[in-house]
């Protein structure tokens, strides 16, 4: 109303004033424009003949601006008094985008006053213009139109997937060749069979060969081309030189030092694949004292099953666990050579997919997002803006413990939340104090197993993606007032996080780097117990072997500067946790002294005497008991 009481007042005044001219002012390219239909224009009387208003809406118009919005109120009209069109320039808009603006508009307008009900969801007045969405309902479903099937047109080569092309990037960007480092990228199983069971090594390589044959992914070869700048995978055939793609090897332990020495080697030896071969799975028979003389293994023995990460994740296994018993007891796998959906196919059509209402969204959540901003933790020292990251990290890890686990998991059923959700809001705590009373905290969630549709569940590949996750926090809430907004945030995100990393971050081309990609969390429910996670291979029982072994706690490699990982135990019943963080930047002692305040947060929500789960989060301390 003050801007109308002035509108007496010329333009030209306007922008001379501020020493403007009329050619490079940009707000003058967007038009508003509110027309009200006086009752006496409507008919037209000369001389005694009626003249009556006809609709120009056919018309094609000129539009004076870039992009303009118009409201007509017409009183004579009965249904349609109140109507809006947009006026757009052809030299920048499609008639197909002008069409989609107008469908997100009058979508706004249906969220705003539409009853209660229609199917579409009413907006609270009161609330934030924040939950008002852009998104079309059929672009929220637009994953459930998409259909993964095999492609006739692709033999045996195709782009490499998203995943793997993010993995690849990590890889080029983190570790330097020339200072000899080298990802670790091995993924041993370890398993041995239940006492007095056997197992014929002769079906076991056989069931093997069915299996690498069926599951291409584990004969794929993956080659970077500097000529067109991609990675490229290809499905290595049998052929003479190749009557087996995978790797069988038989050694000898007969002390558990020789063991732990092995399977350390699965785990950091680099040299056992070769990407540009295909060659990325491997089976390790470890027997003890000797090999075996009639062809069988024995309970005392060890099977390793190792991968190579970039063609397999964890829940890889469960898919490789159920064809190899089938193939063992069977001799043969059934599935069609010609029709099965292959991880070649998921990545070309994946890459073809549209994603309009996740690309919506993330734009919406990231928006005004400091990316490039690092958290303000407690470093020891900075890296150089050319100092090269060494990836070499500490780790630190301690279990919650009977009495913290207990009320934790009490405190997520009670209160009908996920332990996923309740442990997600308590690092947003950490950090909170952690960081000085930082209140917008961006930070990157691992997505683990990216496999949002069915028919992707039987496929054995790498299906893994990386997504903001973004609180914006206050510091005068409680508890559960964080729990909530946690709650909402991480399941909007989780919604849409089959929206591939790199078209995140492509949606802001100016940020040089990403500095929330530094920090990250996750979250990991498993089942560890030899009798639930037991795999029948024919008559034989196969059991998950765990052995404890020392490893140096500062030879893990990380590609995070901070991460912060929880693990639920669903047969235990039991949390865990584990703090990586880079050496780079932080002294081992203040990764410590750090894990303690984390731990020390967890027993004021949960452990204290005092009600500290109501009071605001500012008024959690990280001051230990000594200090």
């Amino acid at each position: 109303l003050s801007i109308l009481e002035h509108s007496h007042y010329p333009l030209q005044h306007i922008l001379g004033d501020n020493r403007l001219n009329q050619s490079n002012v940009s707000f003058l390219e967007t038009m508003f424009d509110f027309i009200s239909v006086s009752k006496d224009m409507g008919h037209l009387c000369l001389n005694g003949a009626n003249l009556e208003e006809m609709s120009l809406e056919q018309s094609a118009e000129v539009a004076k601006f870039d992009f303009s919005l118009t409201f007509v109120y017409n009183p004579l009209l009965v249904n349609e008094r109140l109507s809006c069109r947009f006026v757009c320039s052809s030299d920048l808009f499609e008639d197909s985008t002008i069409s989609k603006i107008a469908q997100r508009f009058q979508y706004i307008l249906e969220q705003l006053f539409q009853t209660q009900s229609s199917n579409i969801p009413v907006m609270n007045v009161s609330s934030s213009i924040n939950k008002v969405s852009l998104i079309l309902p059929e672009d929220a479903h637009e994953m459930k139109l998409v259909v993964f099937h095999r492609l006739k047109n692709i033999v045996n080569e195709a782009p490499a997937s998203l995943a793997q092309d993010r993995r690849h990037f990590n890889e080029r960007i983190h570790f330097t060749p020339h200072i000899s480092q080298v990802p670790i990228c091995n993924m041993p199983f370890l398993y041995r069979l239940q006492s007095h069971h056997t197992l014929s090594i002769q079906h076991l390589c056989d069931a093997l060969q069915l299996i690498v044959t069926k599951h291409e992914s584990l004969r794929t070869s993956l080659i970077f081309h500097t000529e067109n700048n991609r990675l490229m995978q290809k499905i290595i055939d049998f052929n003479r030189n190749h009557n087996t793609l995978f790797t069988f090897i038989e050694s000898t332990y007969t002390t558990h030092e020789q063991l732990n020495h092995i399977i350390y080697d699965e785990r950091h030896n680099s040299q056992f694949f070769n990407l540009t071969q295909g060659s990325v799975f491997r089976c390790h028979l470890v027997y003890y004292k000797q090999i075996s003389s009639d062809n069988v293994l024995s309970d005392k023995d060890l099977i390793i099953f190792n991968f190579h990460h970039a063609l397999f994740d964890f829940t890889s296994m469960k898919v490789f666990l159920h064809d190899l018993n089938q193939a063992y007891t069977a001799g043969q796998l059934l599935y069609d050579d010609n029709t099965s959906l292959r991880y070649l196919d998921y990545a070309v059509i994946e890459q073809q997919m549209a994603m309009t209402g996740a690309s919506m969204f993330w734009l919406d959540a990231l928006h005004d997002c400091k990316l490039d901003q690092p958290l303000s933790l407690p470093f020891d020292r900075y890296r150089l803006a050319n100092e090269h990251r060494t990836c070499y990290a500490t780790s630190i890890s301690f279990d919650f413990g009977q009495d913290l686990s207990h009320d934790f998991l009490i405190h997520a059923s009670s209160n009908n939340i996920s332990l996923e959700y309740l442990t997600f809001a308590i690092y947003f705590i950490f950090l909170f104090k952690l960081t000085n009373g930082q209140t917008d905290l961006c930070l990157a969630m691992n997505i683990s197993n990216n496999r949002y549709k069915d028919e992707l569940k039987s496929i054995i590949g790498l299906f893994e993606n990386v997504i903001p996750l973004r609180c914006q926090l206050d510091s005068h809430w409680c508890f559960h007032q964080l729990l909530e907004h946690v709650q909402e945030i991480t399941a909007n995100s989780m919604k849409y996080s089959y929206f591939p990393l790199q078209r995140i971050l492509d949606q802001h081309p100016h940020i040089l780097k990403y500095a929330f990609l530094d920090t990250s969390l996750e979250f990991i429910s498993f089942i560890n117990n030899n009798v639930n996670n037991a795999t029948m291979i024919g008559d034989s029982q196969l059991v998950p072997a765990f052995f404890s072994f020392n490893i140096n706690e500062d030879e893990i490699q990380s590609v995070s500067d901070f991460s912060l990982s929880l693990y639920h135990d669903l047969n235990m019943n039991q949390v865990s946790c584990i703090i990586n963080a880079s050496l780079d930047l932080f002294n081992r002692e203040t990764v410590e002294k750090m894990s303690q305040r984390f731990h020390s947060i967890l027993n004021q929500l949960f452990l204290s005497v005092d009600d500290q789960i109501e009071r605001s989060i500012y008024e959690l301390s990280l001051t230990l008991s000594n200090e």
